[in-house]
């Protein structure tokens, strides 16, 4: 157990109130205020500078846990949920996971030490899929991954469908040989590859999915094995848009051409992707509104905790590019 502020007290030989004023600038000497600063920090004392609001209901801080800040994706939501927070008079502290699981359960942690009000957070596979709401005192949102049914508010994107528009496109496009790339940690990875291996098994076509760290250096390593074999694809699909910007890396460094040698598509509207060719065709999720109605469904917990758990799944919008022209026979 941690230090408690009685603890900080009685090493400082002062009362818990002078303890509470010392180290929340409040009226007591330069003598006092250093002594008590000693103590807490010989004793590892961690203030909770929420509980006065707390205590009069009055807590207006939102954690949000995103997977890789480097994703564009988790960018624009993070600004999304930002502008509503503001927009409800609330504040926001942005943690930023890595796909790691120790990281993330260390952020969980600190929500409950800040006493915020709510966390939105995109979970790592393994939390989505054993994910406790029990074990926290805050109510959660969670976005791009879901949980088990009824564990949890979340919004996310139709992923099997989704990844279904893209390989029927590429394959109404005249491919046939399509490789999948997927991240390997999520349930959004999964979920994509499952509606991936549905539409091509529907054709009576060869699935090739592959998994990997869901960053670009994992990708251009994956592809650049890929192409090095004799049969490789003749169209790539990639599940997000960090696996999608390794996939051009792999095929540029490689001097294929997109797509005379290999078409490719994935997800994510990112700017970069309209300057590559003729344009990367994307599947286009709607960022703003996945964190906006993220922080709306944790405002109306917030004012109604009893009501049922509510799962919002968006549809996206395929957006045809240059990367997925007419195959040439």
């Amino acid at each position: 157990m941690g230090a408690k502020i009685k603890d900080v007290a009685a090493l400082a030989r002062v009362s818990i109130a002078t303890v509470s004023r010392a180290l929340g600038n409040g009226p007591v000497s330069a003598d006092l205020k250093e002594r008590v600063e000693q103590a807490a920090a010989q004793l590892g004392y961690r203030p909770n500078l929420s509980a006065r609001r707390l205590r009069s209901q009055q807590s207006r801080t939102v954690g949000l846990l995103v997977s890789d800040i480097r994703n564009p994706f988790f960018t624009a939501v993070s600004r999304s949920v930002e502008d509503a927070a503001y927009r409800a008079g609330m504040r926001v502290i942005l943690c930023n996971v890595d796909e790691d699981v120790k990281k993330e359960a260390m952020y969980l942690r600190l929500m409950q030490e800040e006493r915020v009000c709510g966390v939105i957070f995109s979970p790592t596979g393994d939390t989505a899929s054993h994910f406790r709401p029990d074990r926290f005192e805050f109510p959660v949102v969670m976005i791009d991954r879901a949980g088990p049914p009824g564990v949890t508010d979340a919004v996310v994107l139709d992923n099997m469908l989704a990844a279904q528009q893209l390989v029927t496109h590429l394959i109404e496009r005249g491919y046939r040989r399509i490789g999948g790339l997927f991240g390997n940690s999520s349930t959004t990875g999964a979920e994509r590859a499952a509606g991936y291996e549905a539409a091509l098994m529907a054709q009576g076509l060869p699935v090739a999915a592959r998994f990997v760290s869901p960053n670009v250096d994992a990708a251009v390593s994956a592809v650049k094995a890929w192409l090095a074999e004799p049969d490789h694809p003749d169209a790539l699909i990639a599940s997000n848009g960090l696996l999608l910007q390794g996939a051009v890396r792999a095929l540029m460094e490689a001097g294929m051409s997109i797509p005379g040698d290999v078409a490719l598509a994935g997800f994510d509207n990112d700017a970069w992707t309209g300057l590559v060719g003729q344009g990367l065709t994307v599947i286009e999720q709607p960022v703003y509104d996945i964190g906006t109605l993220a922080m709306e469904m944790l405002l109306s917990r917030l004012e109604n905790p009893s009501l049922a758990k509510r799962k919002m799944v968006l549809n996206g919008v395929l957006l045809t590019r240059g990367s997925t022209a007419t195959k040439q026979v």
